[in-house]
């Protein structure tokens, strides 16, 4: 399986509907209580794109993108409209919305990471596809520039600075970014009757890890 560095028609992904998911696995013990685990470090997302779709416009739009895409051959990018940015999303990004790293005076190269909190715990997520253009860097919150002080790579969300931050130091980071995924079905059905009435073809996309 090959990743196609393009985005689904960002304006299709707009009215779809999904999230991430999670595996535990649960043991019902004999005394009642449970014991719980979970096979995976990282959540997935899943999302709905029929559910964008307006016209049949939309539908040509979507239908050409599937063909180039060879059904669930060929990865590519999503935007998660309720979750592409460092901070909130009614916030514009800054270079210190998310600390990725502790300099060590050694390292040069960090990954993007998302953090989300509640209370106490935390979980750090993994950035890979960072949106051309829009990460920005501090450290110790002072502002780092792109192609002079540090370099990104798109393909891995990988910041890589020029000189290593001195130890101890906070990098952190701001960006927007999409999430790799591809169709979870090798076929799409679509009844323009059923779609003039109000009912839009189902077509599932799930993360994949790259």
């Amino acid at each position: 399986m090959a990743f196609h560095d393009v985005r689904f028609p960002a304006d299709l992904s707009f009215g779809s509907v999904g999230g991430p998911e999670r595996r535990t696995d649960i043991v019902q013990l004999t005394s009642g209580f449970e014991e719980r685990n979970t096979p995976w470090a990282h959540s997935r997302r899943r999302y709905d794109a029929g559910l964008g779709l307006r016209s049949l416009d939309d539908v040509e739009k979507l239908i050409g993108f599937f063909e180039a895409r060879q059904g669930q051959l060929h990865a590519f990018r999503w935007k998660d409209w309720a979750d592409y940015k460092s901070c909130t999303p009614s916030r514009a990004t800054a270079p210190t919305d998310q600390v990725i790293a502790r300099g060590d005076g050694a390292t040069r190269s960090f990954q993007l990471i998302k953090t989300y909190r509640s209370g106490s715990e935390s979980y750090a997520r993994p950035i890979t596809k960072p949106v051309s253009g829009t990460v920005t860097a501090a450290v110790q919150d002072v502002p780092q520039y792109e192609g002079v002080d540090f370099e990104v790579d798109g393909a891995t969300g990988i910041v890589t600075f020029v000189e290593p931050p001195l130890s101890g130091a906070e990098v952190s980071a701001g960006f927007e970014f999409d999430v790799p995924v591809r169709f979870d079905i090798d076929r799409i059905h679509v009844s323009v009757a059923s779609f003039h009435a109000g009912q839009v073809p189902d077509v599932p996309v799930v993360e994949v890890r790259v």
